[in-house]
């Protein structure tokens, strides 16, 4: 390995990727920041720069953590497929086998496979929730329960959010008795030793950087827009939201499992996810047969939303981005992800042999093109060998 300045070092076949990662700082307003790759279950990119709390310029370092948003998404649909791959869940099947209180109001027929496509039509809940039932589990779990679809379920697709991570989170609970943050630390986490957490512990808080938003962001539609109603649970939790009460540098907010964008990661834990997934890590078994992943990234979404959100060219397997050209091109048809609405990126490619993660806390929004450039690095440098 070769050592890079400001913190790190990468393999010289991937010094492409080092050197895209400080084109970022000195083009692209970052703040603070953390790039890895794993290539065949082996760490060749570890880097990070920066300042993780501007504050008081605190720098960012190698075990700096950072909010990654709906990046816990893939770490939530891991734990899915684990759990089907063990013949626990069945994706096909209604979630009502699991979870009768669930077969009500036109969801009988609702399977887990259509909640990790968005096309179950619970985008949103007509509920509106506090920050501390949310935070209680519960009574987002009632009501889950009470909600009518919006459409009928599996005939069209429109992003699940937040309602994404607790039902899928609950199936989680009823199977395996744990919550879904318990559940990835016991079956994946604790074992790999990856910093990556849904429900952060107290003694990682001094850990944490600070997120901040860029400049000239653009403001968010009106509270009552779907859009909004969605990544704020009818305006319970803030977006972006920072500063405000109970936002995103809020303690008891990253206490919580919030499973469908509360993770807390490091570049590297969140790499180490998908590296485990796709190759297994430092010999270990891939977590995720061939077969599961095969299923995992069958087309379930793309096109127009439901509510009539323009084709951004987004497409979604079982719970994974896939690779997208238009929006998020990863490496190709075997490359699965997620993304964060802070910048941040991670997906794992079985093909390549790959577990990539790009995290920071400068907020820039859509049209990012921090992690657009590592990847294209990436991928230059798995192409000349």
């Amino acid at each position: 390995m070769t050592t890079m300045k400001h913190g790190g070092a990468a393999d010289e076949r991937f010094g492409a990727v080092a050197d895209a990662f400080f084109r970022n700082f000195a083009g692209h307003g970052e703040l603070g920041a953390a790039v890895t790759v794993f290539a065949g279950g082996r760490k060749v990119v570890e880097l990070w720069g920066g300042v993780a709390d501007e504050r008081d310029g605190r720098p960012w370092e190698r075990e700096t953590i950072v909010p990654v948003f709906s990046c816990t998404k893939g770490v939530v649909a891991l734990c899915a497929h684990l759990l089907a791959q063990e013949g626990r869940l069945d994706l096909d099947a209604p979630v009502s086998r699991h979870w009768p209180e669930f077969a009500r109001g036109g969801k009988e027929s609702i399977t887990p496979r259509m909640v990790l496509g968005h096309r179950a039509g619970l985008p949103v809940l007509d509920r509106v929730l506090s920050f501390e039932e949310i935070l209680a589990w519960t009574p987002v779990i009632h009501a889950i329960e009470e909600q009518r679809p919006l459409w009928e379920p599996g005939t069209a697709h429109e992003y699940h959010g937040h309602v994404f991570g607790f039902l899928i989170g609950e199936l989680i609970r009823r199977i395996t008795g744990l919550t879904p943050g318990a559940y990835f630390r016991k079956a994946v986490g604790d074992e790999l030793g990856l910093r990556a957490w849904i429900g952060l512990p107290r003694e990682e808080l001094p850990a944490i950087a600070r997120l901040a938003e860029a400049e000239g962001r653009p403001a968010m539609p009106g509270p009552e827009s779907l859009p909004v109603r969605i990544v704020t649970m009818n305006g319970a939790i803030p977006f972006p939201g920072l500063e405000q009460p109970h936002g995103w540098n809020d303690p008891a907010l990253l206490a919580a499992e919030i499973p469908g964008a509360g993770a807390v990661a490091s570049a590297s834990g969140l790499a180490g996810v998908y590296a485990a997934a796709a190759t297994g890590l430092d010999g270990s078994p891939r977590l995720l047969t061939r077969d599961t992943l095969t299923g995992a990234l069958r087309e379930q979404a793309a096109g127009a939303s439901w509510s009539g959100f323009p084709d951004v060219g987004a497409r979604w397997g079982s719970g994974f981005l896939l690779d997208a050209p238009r929006f998020r091109p990863m490496l190709g048809p075997r490359s699965f992800g997620n993304d964060g609405a802070g910048g941040q990126f991670s997906f794992g490619d079985d093909e390549d042999g790959v577990g990539f993660a790009y995290v920071a806390n400068r907020m820039i929004g859509h049209g990012d093109a921090r992690a657009r450039g590592l990847v294209s690095a990436l991928r230059d440098c798995l192409a000349g060998g």
